[in-house]
């Protein structure tokens, strides 16, 4: 019998309370604003960050993502626009259900929301799938290629006091990672003075984690051309593995430019989207190392294009978080040799929802990610949390 969609559900999320005021910051593109824009700012309370999508069949098999980063608008874009093109269809037609959603939106997507979208509904077919089948939704992307994933701990945000980075990044180690990845800072609003910052905090955190563990710091799209090849020539005796996003995901050819200026590896991906985007980075010579986010870039359907038209690049895919449906899709390719990981328990991020809202999301030991064998994404929602944060007006 086959499976047919029934039902595609979305439920628009609140931000939960920060729980510690906020005295770390990193570069990002609102930068240029400053002073007007401040970067500690703690975000507004009861704020409507994501959607949570749920696809059910005709015998009642769930598969649950989140909506990239979800803006409320997603819950329209969903009901009037995606949802009436895949209900009633299989479940197991994830090729062309993405390409009718796509193709259908083209005028009005692309890239950015509509895309979050689509990805997040072809995450839950491929849930749904993996669940009807029995199967981890690994052995469906081809099997595992190694029995755990090689993690590195994603956090280290700009702090004044630079012990309290340095016993950050020492308490990393310990807990056995054998890599890292900081935040930058500062940018070209703070001058010469930013970038003498900016490497006292590369060489803290170099000097307290040692030689051998490697150092990636993400800029966020924060600085331009100009100043990354100037900043990262300062840095290069300090051995960064990559510096990621440091300029605006659309200036393809100032990525070119820096990658061809600097020994440093270029990082970026996070906020791009779909095989078209990501084939011009690679023709264009752009990164050494490609980010996608499976739930931004368009889904599992998507992303295994992108896997495939990297592998034959000779370029690593290490994708942003460390969502289920990212590493289901490492643990299956040679080409992506690590796992972000975003600790719990430290500070109060938006990364930390997805944590919090979805029982079994990996999670990482002595610096290694293992993933079960059960069906699908091995995750459920947690309905507690859920009821919680939901703003719909239902049970908030």
């Amino acid at each position: 019998m086959i499976e047919r969609i029934e039902s595609v559900e979305a439920i628009p999320i609140f931000e939960p309370e920060w729980r510690t005021g906020r005295d770390w910051w990193s570069t990002s593109p609102m930068d240029v604003f400053l002073p007007d824009f401040d970067r500690r700012a703690v975000p507004a309370r009861d704020r409507v960050t994501n959607v949570l999508v749920r696809v059910r069949t005709s015998d009642g098999v769930e598969g649950a993502s989140l909506v990239g980063i979800g803006s409320p608008a997603a819950v329209d874009i969903i009901a009037h626009h995606l949802a009436p093109l895949v209900i009633g269809r299989s479940a197991f037609d994830v090729e062309q259900l993405w390409e009718r959603m796509f193709r259908s939106t083209v005028n009005i997507g692309r890239k950015g929301l509509v895309l979050e979208a689509i990805s997040a509904i072809d995450i839950c077919l491929w849930d749904i799938k993996g669940k009807i089948l029995g199967q981890p939704l690994y052995n469906l992307l081809g099997g595992r290629v190694r029995d755990r994933i090689r993690a590195y701990v994603s956090q280290s945000y700009a702090l004044e006091d630079l012990g309290r980075v340095r016993e950050e990044a020492t308490a990393y180690v310990e807990g056995g990672f054998t890599a890292l990845k900081m935040r930058f800072g500062y940018g070209p609003a703070d001058g010469r003075a930013g970038m003498r910052a900016n490497r006292e905090l590369v060489e803290t955190v170099r000097k307290a984690i040692g030689p051998d563990v490697e150092l990636m710091a993400d800029a966020y799209m924060g600085w331009d051309s100009s100043y990354a090849i100037a900043m990262l020539r300062r840095l290069e005796d300090l051995d960064l593995a990559w510096v990621e996003e440091p300029l605006l995901p659309d200036d393809v050819a100032g990525y070119r430019r820096l990658r061809s200026s600097i020994s440093t590896p270029v990082a970026a991906g996070e906020h791009e989207f779909t095989r078209w985007g990501f084939r011009e980075l690679i023709e264009r010579q752009s990164v050494d190392v490609l980010q996608p986010d499976v739930n931004r870039m368009g889904g599992i359907t998507e992303a295994l294009k992108v896997w495939a038209l990297a592998s034959a690049y000779g370029l690593p895919v290490v994708p942003h978080s460390p969502q289920s449906h990212n590493a289901h899709l490492i643990l299956s390719h040679l080409n992506s040799p690590l796992i972000e990981y975003f600790p719990r328990g430290a500070l109060r991020t938006g990364y930390l929802l997805y944590q919090e809202l979805f029982d079994g999301e990996p999670d990482a030991v002595a610096g290694y990610v293992e993933l079960s064998d059960r069906p699908g994404l091995g995750i459920t929602v947690n309905e507690d949390v859920l009821g919680n944060l939901r703003a719909d007006g239902r049970t908030r």
